[in-house]
């Protein structure tokens, strides 16, 4: 038998296993709630190939019937931190709720050591051609645009722009964009997002120009965004990334530190989890049992079902990197980048104090691993 089929025959019992095992009593033991049939959640989030599992109903929240509702990001923050709290589970922007948690006293929600999203962020730094800008270090004394300022990304980007590369955020000079040319994509921002912190050179664009024309028009010689700004999606030679083989600089990354950037989150009303005690559990266990049954469908079927016509040598580079699971969930094998988050919002002067992993997430899902 090849290593392939090897490792999918391992993946799929792993998956199998994983979806018995939350069908199972609660590790806690005979002092845990027994979950109540049939207790309906509203669950939210982006319709993820790892979270598909939840979207279609294949994989079912033990003791739970639930609907899921696709939305985007912006929109599921708002309706958490300023909105109706509709959902009992959502998908959350990490640096939102940290900048919610430790600025305005927000309580109404604690975190599941899930992670939707992550995505390494050197990809995410473009420059204009023209500008001399070569290196990192090229950006100090320019002019660097954002659209916002506190967003889980731009978080991650000053972060090893100054750890990594001595770059400190108040040796630039920044530019909010009045507009941002891919808004459509991500919803609404919410106000967590537009955390300007003192004692950094901070302006505003004019009015009626989104950061792509920023760049274009030379008012200028940076940019960081989450993402491609519309100039370089439709291929302006005058706008480049930084860091051109960003592939390279983000595996290099990676191989340095062994941080996988976190971007979201699952958070879990709690109230809801107050009233029900096994379901902080139940919930990570079902998006374990979700991204496992992925994991397992790339390795047999990636190469097929995806249009990238080198689908199997990029999965098969990744996993020699980064591991067979190289997208772990729960604290254990995230408390590297969680904590470095936290340390780079307060550092920059985003959040008012240094988190711990602790206090934002919730108690019952500290010590559990995926099986």
């Amino acid at each position: 038998m090849d290593s392939s089929r090897r490792n999918f025959l391992r993946l799929g019992a792993l998956a199998g296993a994983a979806l018995a095992a939350s069908r199972a009593p609660s590790s806690a033991g005979a002092e845990s709630p027994a979950p109540r049939s049939g207790l309906a959640l509203r669950v939210a989030g982006y319709d993820l190939d790892r979270v598909r599992g939840l979207v279609d109903g294949s994989v079912p929240i033990e003791g739970c019937h639930f609907d899921f509702e696709v939305a985007k990001i912006g929109d599921m923050n708002t309706d958490v931190f300023s909105g109706p709290q509709s959902r009992d589970v959502t998908e959350i922007g990490l640096s939102p709720f940290m900048l919610a948690w430790a600025n305005e006293g927000f309580r109404d929600y604690l975190l599941l050591p899930a992670f939707p999203l992550r995505a390494f962020r050197h990809k995410s730094i473009f420059v204009r051609a023209a500008s001399g800008i070569q290196q990192p270090e090229d950006l100090i004394g320019r002019k660097v645009a954002t659209p916002g300022f506190s967003s889980t990304s731009l978080t991650w980007i000053r972060g090893f722009l100054q750890h990594e590369h001595g770059v400190r955020p108040d040796q630039i000079e920044w530019v909010v964009s009045a507009k941002d040319s891919s808004a459509g994509a991500a919803g609404a921002a919410s106000r967590q997002e537009n955390v300007v912190p003192e004692g950094l050179s901070v302006s505003r664009g004019p009015a009626g120009k989104d950061e792509s024309e920023l760049l274009v028009d030379g008012d200028v010689d940076g940019l960081l965004h989450a993402a491609e700004p519309r100039a370089f999606a439709q291929g302006d030679p005058r706008v480049k990334r930084l860091f051109e083989d960003s592939r390279g600089a983000e595996r290099s990354y990676f191989a340095k530190t062994g941080i996988f950037p976190i971007m979201h989150a699952v958070a879990i009303k709690r109230s809801t989890a107050d009233a029900n005690p096994w379901l902080p559990e139940a919930v990570f266990r079902a998006y374990g049992t979700a991204k496992r049954r992925n994991q397992a469908r790339m390795q047999k079927l990636g190469w097929a079902e995806i249009s990238l016509p080198w689908f199997a040598q990029e999965l098969e580079s990744t996993r020699e990197l980064m591991g067979d699971d190289f997208w772990p969930y729960g604290i254990t094998r995230n408390r590297k980048a969680l904590e470095a988050l936290f340390q780079y919002s307060h550092e920059q002067g985003l959040a008012k104090r240094r988190l711990k992993v602790e206090e934002i997430f919730h108690p019952a899902t500290l010590e559990l691993a995926e099986i």
